[in-house]
């Protein structure tokens, strides 16, 4: 196959994009969500490797003709053939492609099965299974949809799956025997940021003050969650003990909307796009998305057993670094609105595009006769901060799920892989950004003094 960048041809020698074939990284970007004929029988791993090797042979003809007219004046003088027998003569390229083939992975398992929901906080996960980020890290990934998020603890600590969605708090649950058995548990990604909701039913749309919503029933995916955490925290600023004063009601996020319909419930706080498609069912009305209490909130991850990862590393790096790139790409605006028709079949997500659509692009109904418009509504980033794992470590002993004293730090370390994803972002040529604030509707915490965070309050466990 010819070299992709055309270092040898009369034209102008340019790395406008990863693959050599766009005139920008975004138009690349933009291209990769469109299955490429040219490649169709050719693997996403073989056209990686090729690339690579193709990126070597064009940046060591750059560096010896670092001046474009020079070296195309070179390529007329002497031809393209004898170009690329002298420059292969004073150039090791061979050797240098064979240093790069070593960071190539060889994983142990080429075939691996990881768990998901159907919610969009999936979507890195999900999407680079199309886009065929698994195969270039030379695995296939079996993607299995699961119901609700007891089954993907079970099946992880049965390891029937390889890896899985999780929510981001349960393998810190996981790994401390909160609700299960103990099983070290590891947070590699975290999936998404914000993009979660509190959804009354239409009934309440004149009721929306919390202090009036004494005796009412709220449903939550699960008790080591996000939504958990945030609605309890929501209701406490707002005077009500989560505990005494309302009932919460464990549900799976489909089953939301039939039992806020039904009446069973009188709101939930879910993810999407279960929370617009509430909206679109005629059965609630979008009361708060999660930014506003907690700006930049993470909610789901990618993670899976230490276990897994001592006996299969090469086929962890693979995974991991799949899941990277769909969630680096996923963040940026220009294929944003092209996620909504790639996760919308029935195999993934299963809901209607323009349900998807708006909860990823941020303009939306509201169901009492709005249309907002939040960009941020939904993020992604890949950073486990330990900072987000001691706060919620600090929610778990607030209300009771975590009785015993902890070294918070520890705990944190052990189980969010900060220092693997900072590495794998910098090998993979992807920027670091800083550690973020923490500030839960206005209220700033101190990671390094939980305790004292924890006394602040006046509603908790022993409230």
């Amino acid at each position: 196959m010819a070299n992709i960048f055309r270092p040898y041809d009369d034209t102008p020698l340019s790395f406008s994009c990863r693959c050599g074939q766009h005139s920008s990284q975004s138009e690349c970007d933009r291209a990769s969500l469109v299955p490429d004929e040219r490649f169709a029988n050719v693997s996403a791993s073989s056209q990686t490797e090729h690339a690579t090797t193709d990126m070597i042979e064009a940046v060591a003809v750059k560096a010896l003709f670092p001046h474009e007219p020079t070296r195309r004046a070179f390529l007329k003088a002497v031809g393209k053939g004898t170009a690329l027998a002298a420059i292969a003569s004073v150039l090791p390229l061979s050797a240098l492609q064979e240093a790069a083939a070593l960071d190539r992975l060889n994983p142990e398992k080429k075939s691996v099965d990881i768990g998901f929901l159907p919610i969009l906080c999936s979507t890195p996960l999900i999407m680079a299974h199309p886009l065929g980020y698994y195969e270039e890290q030379g695995i296939s990934a079996n993607l299995h949809k699961r119901a609700g998020w007891a089954l993907v603890r079970d099946q992880m600590m049965n390891r029937e799956l390889d890896a899985t969605h999780f929510l981001a708090p349960m393998p810190l649950a996981i790994t401390l025997g909160l609700g299960s058995a103990k099983q070290d548990m590891k947070v590699a990604a975290i999936q998404n940021t914000n993009g979660q909701a509190l959804v009354m039913a239409l009934k309440h749309a004149n009721n929306r003050d919390p202090k009036n919503w004494k005796g009412m029933t709220f449903a939550i995916p699960f008790e080591h969650s996000i939504h958990n955490y945030l609605l309890r925290y929501f209701l406490a600023e707002h005077g009500l003990d989560p505990d005494r004063d309302v009932k919460l009601r464990l549900t799976t996020p489909p089953d939301m909307i039939a039992n806020l319909k039904a009446g069973n419930i009188d709101g939930f706080f879910g993810p999407e796009p279960f929370n617009q498609r509430a909206v679109w069912d005629k059965a609630g009305y979008i009361h708060t998305l999660s930014r506003d209490i907690w700006l930049g909130h993470p909610c789901c991850s990618f993670g899976t057993s230490q276990a897994f990862i001592n006996d299969n590393p090469q086929s962890f790096l693979a995974m991991y670094r799949a899941i990277i790139k769909a969630n680096v790409m996923a963040n940026k605006p220009s294929i944003r609105k092209d996620l909504s028709t790639l996760l919308a079949p029935a195999n993934y997500l299963n809901q209607p595009e323009l349900v998807l659509r708006q909860s990823i692009m941020g303009r939306f109904a509201d169901g009492v006769g709005n249309v907002q418009d939040v960009p941020d509504r939904m993020g992604f980033d890949v950073m486990p901060w330990h900072s987000v794992a001691i706060w919620m470590l600090t929610q778990m002993k607030r209300w009771g799920y975590l009785k015993d004293n902890i070294n918070y730090q520890d705990i944190a370390e052990q189980v969010f892989l900060l220092t693997d994803a900072k590495r794998q972002m910098t090998a993979m040529g992807y920027a670091l950004r800083d550690e973020p604030e923490i500030k839960v509707m206005g209220k700033p915490f101190d990671a390094t003094r939980p305790d004292a965070y924890l006394k602040s309050f006046a509603i908790g466990a022993k409230g």
